[in-house]
């Protein structure tokens, strides 16, 4: 490639004159310079743009490549210097659909920006822009700067309006050819689609054979390894419970690259999450061939990201499905399935998503029977308890709350009464359980193994053909052998550990101890090893939703537990509230306290005779003595003689409580205790270590004149007539 010179490196040049027809003959293939081309043109750069779009054409399309770069010598007899002729060629084998990608037309564009360029030579317009919006944008700059265009018909000047009509025409045309272009090889592509033949490389565990047929892979350990993944997905529910159980019992997966230097070869990779997903979604290992499950969209795409803005379609939106066409490794039931259980993983509001750690039992399975949305599960941070919350009304509100072990313990229950008639049941199939798959491990080991001794039996048969004088040769595959008894000899350890961390062949001791446990399924439900994960699976396997609906926001709650199978069950339940306003029968609680406090009953007595009649406090408990008290005092509800069970060191009359006083006086109560401390009051404590005042009309007086009392700076008393108390005797 020519270097770039600028135009300040041809300052003081003279610009070479323009020559005529007759002063300069055609040359051999018979071209003219262009009246269009004026001096000021000569002094800047004639640039020839270079490009094929795929490898392939830049591979063997020769004489197009060639072409392309004799427009050279087209500069040259339009009157340009031959160092003053720059070939931009680095967007072979680039689409000119977009410049996104094309650093040499960037590249083009940026000189031009900068006036260096006094003409741009292409074999075709196509060469330079297939889209309407960089070939535009091009001309826009061209006509701004007064740059040149050129291809094999003529010379053009954007600025003048005849060729600019012109060129954006064969813009257009350009354009409308790439769309014909990929139309029909998209046609192409559909019609073999139909047939089911369209691959643009074979998933995990297929290949395709010389003749385009499709079938298992032929390794048996291959085969093995895929019905156990798809096997332990149906037990365990979850890809990423799947991905855990493959690291700790490390299975790797069977793969055979398209491309590279092992193309086609058997290799061994761990599992990662991205190809466990992949799997799992494509239909082609339930014997389904299908073609257009997902579409590019323009506003997801990420710049210099090639496979970004991909998004997949719903099934009824696939252009080709053909079921039945492709041998499989699962039913198409299976498939079916295994797409609804990862969409129930996915936490959405039609979803509950997939059971996880953490203390409350119904994540994603609460429902808030107000608006019938999934609830949300709220932990604080303190003491890490959950609560179920809903937002659904009014996401800067709570449409409703509650603490989520009161909801878990009534859902527990009816869960394990559930369980108890299928202990038998349950028993066997946990047996069964375990002997399946221990004898999944163990044949998945005895194909490690089989694998490891053929690939020492290889190693040795090639060692042993290859000629004693060739010692290159020899050393490396004597080194290769080596490296084979390593890794088989690997494996058989691995394989004894193994078998050291499994139990045994159930005995008939084993069989009776599982039976037991799961004939006791509440030691087992409580078991610390019991995780909550667990909880949560059982729960998702017997449960669909559960409804919650709190009472106007008081302590009734009614729970509806839906069963699987549409089975409903409705339950009442009580929950701890802060108020006792809160409670529905605060009313007749509030009624019964009075009618028992007038009846000259002690606190005690009191707190006896709720309990008795069924009454609960705020919290849920059983009333007491002191409990009594607090809520006659914040509730204003006190007699003069039912205010403790000793405050007889104190006149039967004017008795206060000190939210009673406080009411009265209009004071903070800190003030008023402060004052019964200081003695400057008639005050007494009783058993519930609470104060009682007595006041009478004149006290009550004096304590509002030393509540307005201002003390004429800081440090100095208050007079004594105002804190000394009315002594009790002179009311007598």
């Amino acid at each position: 490639m020519i270097a770039t010179k600028t135009s300040t490196e041809v300052a003081g040049r003279t610009a070479p004159k323009l020559p005529t027809k007759e002063a300069l003959p055609p040359n051999q293939l018979g071209w003219y310079p262009s009246p269009k081309i004026h001096p000021g043109h000569f002094e800047r750069l004639a640039i020839v743009y270079v490009r094929q779009s795929t490898a392939t054409q830049v591979k063997e399309n020769r004489e197009s490549t060639e072409l392309q770069y004799n427009l050279q010598h087209r500069a040259t007899a339009l009157g340009w210097a031959r160092d003053r002729v720059v070939i931009i060629d680095d967007d072979q084998a680039q689409s000119a659909s977009t410049a996104e990608h094309r650093a040499g037309f960037q590249r083009l564009m940026a000189e031009v920006s900068l006036s260096h360029v006094g003409i741009i030579l292409g074999i075709e317009m196509s060469r330079i822009a297939r889209s309407n919006k960089d070939w535009h944008q091009l001309l826009e700059l061209c006509g701004i700067f007064g740059t040149l265009l050129a291809d094999q018909d003529g010379v053009y000047d954007s600025a003048d309006y005849n060729d600019r009509l012109l060129l954006g025409l064969k813009g257009a045309m350009s354009e409308a050819e790439l769309h014909i272009i990929r139309s029909r090889l998209q046609q192409g592509r559909r019609n073999k689609a139909e047939r089911g033949e369209l691959f643009a490389h074979m998933p995990r565990g297929f290949i395709k054979t010389a003749i385009g047929e499709v079938k298992l892979d032929p390794g048996e350990q291959v085969q093995f390894v895929m019905r156990l993944f798809f096997d332990k997905f149906e037990s365990l529910g979850s890809g990423r419970k799947l991905l855990r159980w493959l690291l700790d019992h490390d299975i790797h997966l069977p793969v055979r690259p398209f491309r590279g230097a092992h193309r086609g070869e058997l290799l061994w990779t761990p599992p990662n999450h991205g190809a466990i997903y992949k799997m799992l979604h494509h239909p082609i290992y339930a014997g389904a061939y299908s073609y257009g499950r997902c579409r590019i969209d323009p506003r997801a795409k990420v710049p210099g990201r090639a496979g970004s803005g991909r998004v997949q379609l719903p099934m009824e939106e696939w252009q080709v499905l053909k079921k039945d066409h492709l041998p499989a490794y699962i039913t198409w039931e299976q498939y079916l399935a295994n797409m609804r259980q990862l969409a129930r993983n996915t936490f959405r509001s039609a979803s509950p998503g997939a059971p996880r750690e953490g203390s409350a039992l119904l994540g994603g399975v609460a429902c808030c029977d107000k608006c019938g949305k999934r609830m949300s599960v709220v932990y604080s941070d303190k003491r890490k308890e959950g609560r179920y919350v809903c937002y659904s009304l009014d996401p800067r509100k709570r449409c409703q709350s509650i603490q989520a072990n009161v909801v878990d313990r009534l859902v527990e229950q009816q869960v394990l009464l559930a369980l108890q008639p299928s202990s038998i049941e349950l028993s066997l199939a946990v047996a069964k359980q375990i002997e399946t798959e221990e004898n999944q491990l163990d044949g998945h080991w005895n194909k490690r193994l089989q694998r490891a001794e053929y690939d020492v039996q290889r190693a040795q048969r090639q060692y042993n053909e290859v000629e004693p004088e060739n010692r290159l040769v020899a050393r490396e595959l004597e080194k290769c052998w080596e490296q084979s008894l390593d890794e088989q000899q690997q494996v058989k350890e691995d394989y004894a550990r193994f078998q050291q961390q499994q139990s045994a062949e159930l005995s008939d001791k084993d069989y009776a101890d599982i039976h037991a446990l799961a004939s006791d399924i509440p030691v087992i439900w409580r078991a610390p090893e019991t995780t909550y994960e667990q909880r949560k699976t059982i729960i998702r396997h017997l449960l669909d939703s559960v409804t919650i609906q709190v009472q106007n926001n008081s302590e009734v709650v009614n729970v509806k537990i839906t069963w699987v199978g549409d089975f409903e069950s409705h339950h009442q339940m009580h929950r701890s509230v802060q108020r006792y306003e809160q409670m529905h029968d605060y009313q007749r609680l509030r009624e019964r306290l009075l009618e028992l406090c007038h009846a000259d009953e002690t606190a005690g007595q009191i707190a006896t005779q709720l309990n008795r009649e069924g009454f609960r406090t705020a919290r849920g408990k059983t009333f007491k003595d002191i409990t009594v008290q607090t809520l006659l005092f914040r509730s204003d509800m006190t007699g003069d003689k039912n205010l403790s069970d000793d405050n007889a060191c104190l006149p039967s009359d004017n008795r206060w409580s000190i939210p009673q006083l406080v009411k009265e006086l209009g004071v903070p109560t800190t003030t008023m205790c402060h004052w019964c401390r200081r003695g400057w009051v008639h005050a007494d404590k009783t058993q519930s270590n609470r104060w009682v005042v007595w006041a009478d009309a004149e006290e009550i007086v004096r304590l509002k004149k030393l509540d307005a009392y201002q003390r004429p700076h800081q440090g100095s008393r208050h007079p004594d007539e105002l804190t000394t108390p009315k002594h009790i005797e002179e009311t007598k």
